[in-house]
């Protein structure tokens, strides 16, 4: 299955929250109104399974990652020990483009998964250039100096960003302090509704 391209607005209207790296005006006027000539015409109360698919498809949106990532990862998450939701909360938020977006070294996690997809970010000063590489807690993650010194990519290092409790970072510089915990983080997904849906 390919990864979804088309309109950002459209595919955070069709799951009723706001699964964008940004948040407009606009868009939160019309989250509960579904893509479509016909809007709320005609919506039906979804069945259990239903439900369950539209927080898997919410989290697989958010994070952009495609149905067999996000399958093992769930599987992965089911493996380990403690709560499977917070699992895999913590696999989600671990993923390296996503770190480089909550570090705020990218403005968009898509604009993250290209800087790593195309080698620019490095962990311990080595490149990786897979998204889904899992940090671990004090690897050190900073972009290429080629890659810093391009226009846009230098404006938004020299923005203060907004981080979450478990990370730092100082100047292109960041790490993972801990492994983060499903309080730590405002997710627009049940947890355990996508664990239900694989566990079928």
């Amino acid at each position: 299955m390919a990864r979804y391209t088309g309109p950002k607005h459209k595919l955070a209207r069709r799951e009723g929250v706001n699964l964008l790296d940004k948040t407009s005006a606009s868009l939160q006027r019309r989250l509960n109104t579904p893509p479509g000539v016909h809007g709320k015409k005609g919506k039906r109360r979804p069945s259990e399974f239903g439900t369950q698919l539209r927080e898997k498809q919410k989290a697989k949106a958010m994070y952009g990652i495609l149905e067999k990532q996000f399958s093992n990862m769930v599987k992965k998450a089911v493996k380990q020990k403690g709560d499977t939701g917070e699992m895999l909360v913590t696999l989600l938020e671990t993923r390296l483009d996503n770190m480089v977006y909550r570090l705020g070294l990218a403005k968009t996690r898509y604009m993250a998964r290209q800087l790593v997809s195309h080698g620019h970010v490095r962990v311990g000063g080595e490149k990786i250039n897979i998204p889904s590489y899992q940090i671990k807690v004090d690897e050190l993650i900073t972009l290429s100096d080629k890659i810093q010194k391009t226009p846009n990519v230098a404006k938004i290092l020299e923005e203060k960003p907004n981080l979450l409790t478990y990370i730092e970072r100082e100047g292109p510089v960041g790490k993972l302090n801990r492994m983060p915990k499903r309080e730590d983080i405002e997710v627009p997904f049940n947890t355990q509704q996508i664990i239900e849906y694989y566990s079928r």
